[in-house]
């Protein structure tokens, strides 16, 4: 519920918005004096505070001075009958959220005290999000520090190579790969071996913040430039300065703003919003993508002029499925890494489950194989992982790996036409337990064993019964 606090002397005001503003589910709570509210601003930590200029004990002017000093994220609306244009711009300039002349109409009241309200959850939000970028980011750094790339395989060791050749420069890059495939882990390692190595990498994740948001983390905002600025901040670019400027899902930028970077990436100078100001900007870009680039380009995600900015250097990763070199080097680094957050001895795979681990696709790749790992030396106490702690994906036959993961039913399915496809879901639905798959499929278990017998469908290297 939120808490509304009202600083009024003329107790028939207080009562009547109270009445109004309780019928609305507000929690409401009032002063009548200056110390009063103040007071009670400290005390009850309210969400708004509506304030009458004419106080017994104070300036109106001097008390939201002091209310915004002192608790610079509370919004204030003014109330008053002193309806002059100096009263409404000085509370303004002393950071007032509104003004409102007495007498005002009970819907205009609520409606300024609605917006306000949404303004406040919105400024939350936006602090929250960067608390969680930090906190990402602190983590993500760790992460670094802990992994270094895995160049083992041929195509990694290629990659290798253009990165120590690339690093020095200040090239763009743009680094494409699926989710997980370790982008963010090759920008960290081109920041690295980067000749502004000493300065920061800034990350912002383009996907990670709404829309309306990305604009003003990126180029940073002054004080008043829209409802909520209350401080100045100075964004991604400015905090990039010196160092790196690492841009992932960059497909997700909306397309006006990549405009507008592009524009930041020809001219190196930019606007912070609400600012008249040109800054200038020394960074050097990396930025990634999931997505297809002749498919992001095609669709319109992607521009394609910011495309031929950014595509200077085009590092793409591939897939774990198709460099399968690298995992046994990755399983030894994440079973050492967990066994230490573990404070346990660095466990043994058995032979069974590194087999598992070497045929499985690995659709999540090196994020998926790193969560696989973690879930085994968690289970297994006896320092050994075998076959059955590993998650129950990598158990099953290869047949039944990486099929849509949608539920089957039987009444659902047409047997007629789809009928292999249909076994196989609900076989890898079941983890390959005949007698469930059937009842799934809403068939005799014979007349599967027939069915499977027919397709060639066959589980016997998971010891599935």
């Amino acid at each position: 519920m939120k808490k509304i606090l009202i600083i009024d002397d003329e107790k028939p005001v207080l009562m009547t918005l109270e009445a109004l503003l309780q019928r609305k589910g507000y929690e409401v709570h009032l002063a009548g004096t200056a110390a009063a509210g103040i007071a009670a601003i400290a005390k009850v930590k309210p969400d708004l505070v509506l304030q009458d200029l004419g106080l017994p004990d104070a300036d109106g002017l001097e008390t939201l001075r002091g209310i915004k000093q002192a608790h610079p994220g509370v919004l204030v609306v003014i109330l008053s009958a002193h309806d002059s244009l100096n009263n409404a711009i000085e509370s303004i300039k002393l950071g007032a959220y509104h003004f409102l002349s007495k007498p005002y109409a009970p819907e205009e009241l609520l409606n300024v005290v609605t917006r306000a309200l949404e303004q406040r959850e919105l400024v939350r939000e936006t602090v929250n999000l960067r608390a969680e970028k930090e906190e990402l980011s602190r983590r993500l750094e760790q992460v670094e520090q802990q992994l270094a790339p895995v160049f083992t395989s041929r195509s990694m060791r290629e990659i290798e190579a253009l990165i120590k050749r690339v690093a020095p420069s200040d090239a763009n890059v743009l680094i494409t790969g699926e989710s997980g495939v370790g982008k963010e882990i090759i920008a960290g390692q081109i920041h690295r071996l980067s000749k502004r190595a000493n300065a920061p990498m800034v990350r912002l994740n383009c996907a990670a913040f709404p829309q309306n948001m990305i604009e003003a983390e990126l180029f940073g905002y002054v004080k008043g430039a829209f409802t909520g600025a209350v401080n100045d901040f100075p964004g991604m670019i400015h905090e990039a300065a010196e160092g790196t400027l690492f841009l992932d899902e960059i497909a997700e930028m909306p397309a006006e703003l990549q405009t507008r970077f592009l524009r930041v990436l020809q001219e190196r100078e930019y606007r912070p919003l609400g600012s008249t100001k040109m800054v200038k900007a020394n960074f050097r870009l990396v930025a990634a993508t999931n997505c297809r680039v002749d498919e992001a380009l095609q669709n319109g995600k992607l521009r394609q002029d910011l495309y031929y900015r950014l595509n200077t250097f085009h590092i793409e990763i591939p897939p774990l499925r198709e460099r399968r070199e690298d995992i046994p080097t990755l399983v030894s680094i994440f079973a050492k890494r967990f066994a230490e957050q573990m404070k346990r001895p660095e466990p043994q795979i058995s032979p069974e489950a590194f087999r598992f681990l070497m045929q499985y696709g690995w659709p999540g790749n090196v994020r998926e194989l790193q969560n696989a790992i973690e879930h085994g030396i968690v289970l297994a106490d006896d320092g050994v992982v075998t076959e059955e702690h590993m998650p129950r994906e990598l158990q099953l036959p290869p047949i039944l790996q990486n099929l849509p993961s949608q539920s089957v039913k039987g009444d659902s399915l047409n047997l007629e036409s789809r009928e292999k496809q249909a076994i196989l879901k609900a076989l890898a639905q079941c983890h390959g337990n005949k007698k469930k798959a059937a009842q799934v499929l809403g068939i005799h278990r014979p007349t599967l064993y027939s069915k499977m017998k027919r397709y060639g469908i066959s589980l016997v290297e998971s010891g599935a019964c």
